[in-house]
């Protein structure tokens, strides 16, 4: 039970993380949001003829904002996450 407590809060999910942020050589911690989290996999009790077993990856849509330091004329752009899903994983971008 206590495993299956555990997966539970380990699925794909949007999380608050704090970051740093530099411009002007002033850095600032900032509030932003991520996904966080791992997608249910199962493996095949076969081998496939192509060899390739589909992996989802937690993933989300993904923009990015603008904030203004005091004192620092130049925005800063950070990552923020809007939702967050399971999706196939895509090798051109992770690993």
């Amino acid at each position: 039970l206590v495993g299956a407590e555990q997966g539970c809060r380990s699925r794909c999910h949007l999380t608050e993380v704090r970051i740093p942020v530099e411009s002007c050589g002033i850095t600032e911690w900032i509030n932003t949001s991520i996904c966080l989290g791992q997608c249910y996999h199962e493996d095949s009790p076969y081998i496939s003829p192509t060899g390739r077993e589909e992996q989802k990856v937690c993933n989300g849509d993904w923009s990015y904002e603008v904030m203004h330091i005091k004192g620092c004329p130049v925005g800063v752009r950070y990552p923020v996450v809007r939702n967050c899903r399971c999706t196939e994983c895509n090798p051109e971008n992770a690993y």
